[in-house]
């Protein structure tokens, strides 16, 4: 069965998660948790991030109704992006996710290093 969208059921969950699981996209849900933040304190906060990437995520995932952005009229302009509610229910899992990853990057290194080893000696 399809969806409006032409889409099956699956495929609009994987869609779903591929976006908010995308590494510049858990950053910024994260960063981004604690309260209204502004993009310089973003692409302060998140390593790595060229401006184009960040503009694009932060557009992507407003579009996707996870952020919400507030200009305010002031010179210069000032924007501040906050979670929606949506996202901050999603915030507890990509901490989990991403405290996950931090407890076994070493492991997954040495598993790559294994798997290698073994790769280039047969």
């Amino acid at each position: 069965m399809r969806s409006e969208d032409g889409c099956a059921p699956a495929c609009s969950v994987q869609e779903v998660v591929d976006r908010v699981a995308g590494k510049w996209s858990v950053c910024i849900l994260v960063a981004a948790a604690d309260g209204p933040i502004r993009f310089t304190e973003l692409e302060r906060a998140i390593s790595g991030i060229s401006r184009r990437m960040l503009t694009l995520t932060l557009r992507n995932l407003e579009r996707d109704g996870l952020l919400v952005r507030t200009v305010y009229p002031t010179v210069p302009l000032r924007v501040e992006y906050r979670l929606t509610p949506m996202a901050m229910e999603l915030h507890s899992a990509l901490v989990a996710l991403t405290a996950w990853a931090e407890r076994h990057r070493a492991d997954v290194a040495e598993a790559r290093r294994r798997y290698d080893d073994r790769a280039t000696s047969s």
